[in-house]
Formats: C-alpha cells, structure tokens, sequence
C-alpha cells in the first residue's frame, strides 16, 4: 500500500516552518544552556503551551546534511533518495539543468601559500563581488576538452558549477575537505566511467587558482556534492497537495523543486512571508525556510545565533493571524555554536492542530520537549502528523 492511496484532500492549511539548525547542546560558557533555551520567545513559548511537542532526529548517531534532512522533513527516506547537493544548488539558482549535466556546490575559500585552507568560506565575501569574481572565471575558463562549464552566482561565497557535455559521471569525490589547516582534495574518480568528469575538475580547479591568485581572500575553489538530476516523486503524487516552498537560500529552493513545489524568488525572510500571506488561498502546503540559527552555529557564534532565533519568534504572529489549520515549528538538524557544524543531536519540533492535543508545557525548548507528548521520533514521520492532524489521511484497514 502506498501512502497515496490513504490521503485524502479537503480545504485545511499546513506550514512547516524549519528554523535551519534549530537544536543545540547545552554550551558551558553560557550557563549550561542552549541557544533556544537561552532565547527570549515569548511568541514560541506561548504556543508550545497550545500544541504537541518532541524531538525528532533522521537517525540516531547521524549526522545529516541539508539535502537528507529535508528529504526527510518532506516524507522521503534519505537514505534511499541520495541526492547530491550540486543539484540542489543549481535548481535554487534557476539552472534548467540537462540530462547528462553534472552539477556541484561551490565555495570561494582562502588557501594560505601552502595551499591550505584557511578559511571555507572566504570571509563570506558579499553577493556582489562574488559576481565579479565568477564572470572573471567565465571568461578564463568556458569549457575544457568538449564540456561547457557554467558558473552560476549563489549567495555570499557560494556559487554552483555545472559541466554539460558528453560522458560525465557524478561519480567524483569532494575537493572541499570540509576543515581548515589541510589542503584541498583531488576530485578522484570513485568509478572508471568517472576518470574523465575527475579530470576535468581537478583541471578547473588549478585554472580557478591562477584566475584569483590575486584576490586577498577568495583566492581558491572548494566543491562538493557532485551529482545528476534524479527522478522523484513530486509531493503533489505522494500526499496529494498543491504545495509552495519558500526560502532565501538557493539550496532549499532546490530541493523544494525536485519535490515539486512551486519556488518563487524571495531575497528575505520578510518577503517570504509576504508572498504566503499572497498566495495563501492558492496553496494547501507551505514550507517556509529560516536560515540564520544554522549559519551562526557554524561560526561558533552563540549569542548570534539566540539573536536568530528571537527575531523569528516577533515574525511568528504573521503566520499565525493567516490560520493554519497545521502548524509545525522544527529545524532540519542541530547546529550547536559549541560544534560550530551540524551535528547528530536530536532537534525540538512543536505540532499545532486541532487534534494535536495541548501538553501544557512552555518554554520552547530542548528540555521542556523532551517531556512532550509526540516523544522522540524519526525525521522521517514528520509529514505524516502534519497531513494525519490536518485531517487528509483516513483510516488503514476494516
């Protein structure tokens, strides 16, 4: 039996809100605490006293990227829908990506004369220069053998790289070795069809460094996450809604695309919200994106990312005076500033519903969800208790 054939439709409204990077682990130079237990939410605290709360993780001991963490948020099981984070960035980006292409996540980085890292992310160089940078290496390096290479501008020091042309394989390694103090790594082919693509990088990789030797900060290449566009099941098969995904980060628009759901261009957080009071009557699903908790956590920075997650809690109200008949309130995976990376920690997720029940407990918190009535769950469930609670999935058997 597919989940298909239990769903029903009816007029109800659903949000999933991810505040990306939302769980923490208690941090020792802050009073044992948390971000989220440290942050002042009264918005968060006086619905987690209305509504269902827990801890979810996508399995225990793991830690997930971005791309399976949201598979697993949409009702996918990650592990069998291995997609590759190129090809969440390039559909973020707008890129009409090929059969055949192979796309990859990129980050300007700042390589010491070594040639080691020094910093992933450049200094996260702003949008604007990032543009500039890229057209330089449009120019110098267009294609190499018979593949196009196409450089797409991300957000800050991020971009996406795409080789169109004959014979690639997504088969390839990372160059981003994902620490500082240590070189890049060769792009090795992890199959034989895949020498050529891991030629082709390695040599766009030494052209990229002469390119912007020059340049004080972005000075190298990292990439990751090599991979070709797969066929999946769109959200609209699976759990029959028409379904909108809203995020500022070109990652998030992308996988919201591969799963069907309409993607339109936002830049902030504020015009995300804008464009679903808008498009409110037109939609029965809404997945809306908040990234800053995440990015602060990976700078190590914790009272920066207690910021984050206090200026969502004043924009709460704004979902909540449209009505959703299902609200959820989680994050994608835990980003502790103590880790300074996304970690295997369990993450707070609170259910509001008509039939999701009221457990009385407040505040939003790691601690006080623990103690909720949906308990410890995997990722993967998620969806389920949005549609079950939104009254669209009826009843299994005689």
């Amino acid at each position: 039996m597919r989940m298909h054939d239990l769903v029903e439709t009816n007029q109800t409204k659903m949000v999933l809100l991810v505040m990306d990077g939302l769980g923490g682990i208690p941090h020792p130079e802050h009073g044992g605490r948390t971000e989220l237990e440290a942050a002042k939410t009264p918005n968060l605290d006086a619905l987690a006293e209305r509504s269902a709360l827990g801890m979810h993780q996508m399995a225990v001991g793991i830690t997930p990227g971005s791309g399976p963490a949201h598979m697993a948020l949409f009702g996918y099981d990650p592990f069998q829908h291995v997609i590759g984070r190129g090809v969440l960035e390039a559909l973020g980006l707008g890129i009409q990506l090929e059969k055949g292409d192979v796309a990859l996540r990129g980050n300007f980085a700042t390589l010491d004369a070594q040639g080691k890292v020094v910093d992933r992310r450049a200094g996260r160089i702003d949008t604007d220069e990032a543009r500039g940078l890229l057209s330089r290496l449009h120019e110098a390096i267009p294609r190499v053998e018979d593949v196009e290479i196409l450089w797409v501008p991300g957000k800050e020091h991020r971009f996406a790289l795409v080789l169109r042309g004959p014979g690639l394989s997504e088969k390839v390694g990372d160059t981003d070795p994902q620490k500082t103090g240590v070189a890049p790594k060769e792009p090795g082919a992890q199959d034989p069809e895949a020498e050529k693509t891991a030629r082709i990088l390695s040599d766009v990789v030494r052209r990229a460094r002469e390119v912007l030797s020059s340049h004080a900060h972005a000075n190298g290449i990292l990439l990751r996450g090599a991979s070709q566009l797969p066929h999946l099941e769109t959200l609209e098969d699976r759990w029959r809604v028409r379904a909108m995904g809203l995020a500022t980060y070109p990652m998030y628009r992308g996988i919201a695309q591969l799963v069907g759901m309409v993607t339109p261009y936002v830049e902030t957080f504020e015009e995300a919200l804008e464009k679903l009071r808008q498009a409110w009557k037109d939609y029965d699903f809404f997945f809306l994106h908040y990234k800053d908790p995440d990015k602060k956590g990976e700078d190590g920075d914790f009272e920066g990312k207690v910021r984050a997650i206090e200026a969502l809690d004043t924009m709460l109200p704004t979902i909540l005076d449209l009505g959703p008949t299902v609200l959820m309130v989680t994050g994608d995976h835990a980003t502790p500033s103590l880790y300074r990376a996304h970690s295997w920690h369990p993450v707070p997720v609170l259910l509001h519903g008509p039939f999701a029940g009221a457990d009385g407990l407040s505040p939003f918190s790691e601690k006080t969800c623990l103690r909720g009535s949906l308990g410890r769950v995997a990722t993967g469930v998620l969806m389920r208790l949005i549609m079950a609670n939104a009254g669209r999935i009826r009843k299994y058997g005689a």
